[in-house]
């Protein structure tokens, strides 16, 4: 067997569907490549909201920043979101109230009002046009959920200090006469202008951004890239969804959810500027209901786009029912029609979601690290605001600022109150790890692989991911993850490689695509000398 020195890595290679947000941005990184050794005050790795954020809040306060992506600026999980800014969190107030009791969930929600209003003063400083407005929220109850949950729901965001409203019906939505919570004061925009726009504003401010350049070596002094160049750096923050510099800790206290995605035009006015939100379907998963999310945004003199998420499940585990991922974004479709004047779907696509123990996110010093490494991870579906809070948090930390959020969203606490069903999918991804061969019995062999079909194989005995693109090429992995080595999950809708364990996905060819791998998977071809060669890794 032969082993290349090394393999392009370029997320662009990788056929995923590209989200409504893409198309208003620059197809080639208006950044370099990282092509020499630096030393600054803060190395940031990520090129989300998350990284960024930090970066121009650093930068700010007269830090010397160098940031890294491995993509494109927004290329991970920011330019796959809808971009809802709110305080009305995912896992609801009621929930918070129980885990963290009544004060802490008042600085939880102070927290999210302020990610709110730092990015529309940002907005307004830095002259970013990203369609940033305020408008108001719904939040409705599914039909399968307790009849009390929005009573209980007012009474727990009241007493956080929301001032809500209770409607007698949904405003904008067809088919639904039910009663609902409006949430004054929420927000939208477009993230991936707005990314753009704090990037100029980290430039100007003298900080440095390269894009597609891996981070393969995260420490206490730095980063060494794959290309060998060095950045030495008195503080290191990861900021790349699932930290990808922690083997372990934080992996234990998170999953990792794909959320679905869909994108059509509307009448011009024809549905009120707002946010929506149901409560979940508890008739399919009372663990974890999935839920829906809706949008507008304006889009041409005709017509706005609505944009409505949903359909969520651990990632690289679907139920039996369903026969791939593609199953879930017909059920979004047909929710949407139910409820809205959607005239076709013109974009369709998935993210992914870190959902922690106790649906907080982990924001401040890496746990069992040095002091200097600072992680920013678990969004818990809120993750326009939950990375805004973090690069707030991370620049107070670094400057030595003290800051009421620290204690709440350290990523080294435990709630040992927290739901027993987070417990019972830790034990679901390490049975996935454990697991010889997950899998269809029908494959036996490569030519049982059509092209356009990815599945697990055993090849002169070794388990492999095989993909047979629409060209008739095969390209095959190894079937286990780079991470903990559990056992991969072909994602037939986004045509990648999931991990059940820690979500960490790769592309047909094995790379890397989400963390916490950091590592792309090992990439055999077959010949007729060799039966299975290995090509690189």
């Amino acid at each position: 067997m032969e082993t290349s020195k090394k393999r392009e890595s370029s997320i662009s290679s990788f056929d995923r569907s590209k989200s409504y947000w893409n198309e208003a941005i620059p197809q080639t990184s208006p950044f370099p490549t990282l092509a020499e050794n630096l030393e600054t005050d803060v190395v940031i790795i990520g090129g989300g909201l998350a990284g960024v954020s930090t970066a121009y809040c650093l930068s700010k306060a007269g830090k010397k920043i160098v940031l890294v992506e491995d993509g494109n600026i927004g290329s991970g999980e920011t330019g796959h979101t809808t971009a809802h800014l709110v305080t009305a969190l995912d896992d609801r107030f009621t929930h918070f109230v129980k885990l963290f009791g009544k004060e802490d969930t008042r600085l939880i929600l102070q927290s999210h009002q302020a990610a709110i209003d730092f990015v529309e003063k940002t907005v307004k400083e830095e002259k970013i046009d990203c369609q940033f407005s305020r408008l108001p929220g719904f939040l409705f109850r599914h039909p399968s959920d307790d009849k009390e949950v929005l009573t209980d729901e007012f009474d727990a965001a009241t007493e956080a200090g929301l001032e809500l409203k209770i409607l007698d019906r949904i405003p904008g939505m067809m088919n639904n006469q039910e009663a609902c919570l409006e949430f004054p004061d929420q927000a939208q925009f477009h993230p991936l202008l707005y990314l753009h726009g704090l990037c100029k504003a980290i430039e100007k401010q003298g900080g440095k951004i390269y894009t597609n350049t891996h981070a393969a070596i995260i420490n206490a002094d730095g980063i060494i890239t794959e290309d060998g160049w060095i950045i030495k750096a008195d503080d290191i923050v990861v900021a790349t969804n699932s930290p990808v510099n922690d083997l372990v800790t934080i992996h234990l206290k998170q999953n990792a959810f794909r959320t679905y995605v869909i994108a059509g035009p509307v009448e011009k006015d024809s549905v009120p500027h707002a946010l929506w939100w149901d409560t979940g379907d508890h008739d399919v998963n009372k663990d974890f209901p999935p839920y829906h999310y809706v949008r507008l945004f304006p889009f041409n003199d005709e017509s706005d786009l609505l944009i409505s998420g949903g359909e969520d499940h651990p990632t690289g585990d679907l139920p039996k029912e369903d026969h791939n991922e593609a199953t879930r974004f017909q059920r979004l479709e047909s929710w949407t029609r139910e409820h809205f004047p959607l005239k076709e779907i013109t974009y369709h696509w998935s993210g992914q979601v870190m959902e922690p123990v106790d649906s907080l996110a982990f924001i401040g010093k890496n746990p069992m690290d040095k002091e200097n490494v600072y992680i920013i991870t678990g969004d818990s579906g809120t993750g326009m605001t939950h990375c805004t809070i973090g690069g707030l948090l991370i620049c107070d930390l670094i400057m030595g600022i003290d800051n009421p959020w620290e204690r709440i969203y350290r990523p080294s606490r435990m709630t040992f109150s927290s739901s027993p069903v987070f417990f019972r999918s830790l034990m679901r991804g390490i049975k996935g790890l454990l697991t010889a061969t997950p899998g269809d019995d029908r494959v036996k062999e490569l030519e049982a692989v059509n092209p356009g079909e990815g599945k697990i194989c055993q090849i002169d005995g070794h388990r492999c991911g095989v993909y047979n693109d629409p060209h008739g090429a095969m390209n095959i992995v190894s079937a286990k993850c780079t991470h903990l080595g559990a056992a991969l999950h072909w994602n037939d809708a986004e045509k990648s490689w999931d991990c059940p364990w820690h979500g960490s996905r790769f592309a047909p060819d094995g790379q890397v695509i989400n963390g916490p791998a950091n590592r792309n998977l090992p990439l055999y071809t077959l010949s007729d000398e060799i039966p299975l060669e290995r090509k690189g890794e």
